[in-house]
């Protein structure tokens, strides 16, 4: 399963990418594979893996700040794995070879 989330803190002033790092922290250090851009971070692993990650991201917000607000969506698709990396190379695929491999209208 791949799950991409958000962690903010909320009550902390504009300036949470302090706060957003001791997230990732917590991500990085699970071993699991994981990307983050600017609006998510997205891991990769087993159901109670992946969420166990999550939980110790919010609570590692949590510690510091008076409120924590989880936005959270999973790909759920068993049996699959390294699905962050073929994900988008499928897309850079289909971004250098734009309609090959399309189906024709009928």
């Amino acid at each position: 399963m791949i799950v991409a989330f958000s962690v903010t803190p909320l009550g902390v002033g504009e300036e949470v990418g302090e706060y957003v790092a001791d997230a990732v922290r917590v991500v990085r250090a699970s071993g699991l594979p994981n990307r983050t851009d600017a609006m998510f971070t997205s891991i990769e692993g087993e159901w109670d893996e992946v969420m166990d990650v999550v939980r110790r991201a919010v609570a590692a917000v949590e510690e510091r700040a008076p409120r924590v607000s989880l936005v959270l969506k999973a790909d759920i698709r068993p049996g699959v794995t390294d699905g962050l990396t073929s994900k988008m190379e499928t897309v850079e695929r289909h971004l250098t070879h734009p309609g090959e491999g399309r189906q024709p209208e009928e």
